[in-house]
């Protein structure tokens, strides 16, 4: 019985789980009041606060040097505000937005680099491409495009994000910015991301072609039952099998399944292995559940600018504790599947 597991989260001190749960478990309507009052809540939380420590005066996210600093910069900022529930539109938040479309559609991006032997690989002009295939890490605009568009921003140059995608995408599916001239298949990290935030763009524009990309990236991960490898069916890297938040760039079954949930194929029977998995690492005492654990994690915490510092302690690994943020994923995903 998960009952009392839903009761207890809507109870938390924390408003961004009460949200997830209420709109994305219990299907209350985004657009009412009463959410949108929970919304002004995570804007003035302790979460969103920690996320906005630094700006100069032009409202500009102060981070080591680039957006993409892991993970204080613009980039990671703006996914974490996203995925908490932080409402749309946010003024104060325009300048930040500028950044991150301008770093990801630098002119860079829009030239092509021809590789045809090892030594052409220092090249920096463009992207490379290696065997026909662009080398592009398809997360970072990938990324992007699902943020601010989950953030509310109307801009017409999150339309040149998905053009880049798309152009980018490989004949599998998905995307890979590995140079090795022998890769052929997509990657996992590069795709799911990209994914994530065509299957959004697609929804919002009833874009049919956009939607046919997303298809041809969620074959990626269904055509491997989310873990496993096509050719033997083992696992295909043990990180893919534990439970982490927050995941950054990362993958595991649990984003896998969210993705796929949130993109509309959650009902396919070849996610059926990785829901059986999610659901065997449920804590659970005298039949009732305890939710689900983050069994690793991929930050450290500190005010200070640093490599791979958050702002936020999402939760400190285990694997009897219950993690919030993991159960109300999780609680979600299994709604979508049918199995809550």
């Amino acid at each position: 019985m998960r009952s009392q597991l839903i009761t207890k989260l809507l109870q938390s001190t924390n408003p961004s789980i009460r949200w997830k749960v209420r709109v994305n478990v219990l299907g209350e309507n985004p657009n009412s009041k009463e959410i949108k009052n929970l919304r002004e809540e995570i804007r003035n939380g302790d979460i969103a606060k920690k996320l906005l420590p630094r700006h100069d005066k032009s409202g500009h996210i102060i981070s080591k040097g680039h957006v993409y600093d892991k993970w204080q910069g613009a980039h990671w900022v703006l996914a974490s505000l996203a995925d908490i529930g932080y409402p749309e539109n946010d003024k104060s938040l325009h300048p930040a937005k500028d950044d991150v479309l301008d770093a990801w559609l630098n002119p860079f991006y829009f030239n092509e680099v021809i590789i045809e032997k090892k030594s052409q690989l220092q090249q920096k002009e463009g992207v490379p491409v290696i065997e026909g295939r662009y080398r592009r890490c398809g997360s970072m605009q990938g990324n992007a495009l699902w943020y601010l568009q989950k953030l509310g921003f109307k801009d017409k140059r999150i339309d040149s994000l998905v053009e880049r995608l798309l152009h980018w995408q490989w004949p599998d599916g998905g995307w890979n910015c590995d140079k090795n001239f022998s890769a052929d298949t997509s990657s996992f990290m590069e795709t799911i991301l990209p994914l994530r935030g065509l299957a959004l763009y697609a929804k919002l524009n009833n874009d049919k072609k956009v939607r046919k990309a997303a298809d041809k990236a969620a074959e990626v991960f269904l055509s491997r039952h989310l873990y496993k490898r096509i050719t033997n069916g083992k696992i295909i890297h043990p990180e893919f099998t534990h439970l982490h938040y927050h995941l950054y760039w990362h993958y595991d079954i649990l984003h896998g399944l969210k993705v796929l949930a949130e993109s509309g194929y959650i009902k396919d029977k070849r996610c059926n292995d990785a829901l059986d998995l999610l659901e065997s690492k449920e804590l659970k005492s005298t039949g009732e559940s305890q939710g689900w654990p983050a069994e690793k994690k991929y930050f450290k915490t500190s005010n200070t600018l640093g490599h791979n510092t958050d702002y936020v302690n999402w939760g400190s690994p285990s694997k009897k504790i219950m993690n919030e943020w993991v159960t109300a994923d999780a609680l979600f995903v299994l709604k979508e599947a049918g199995r809550l």
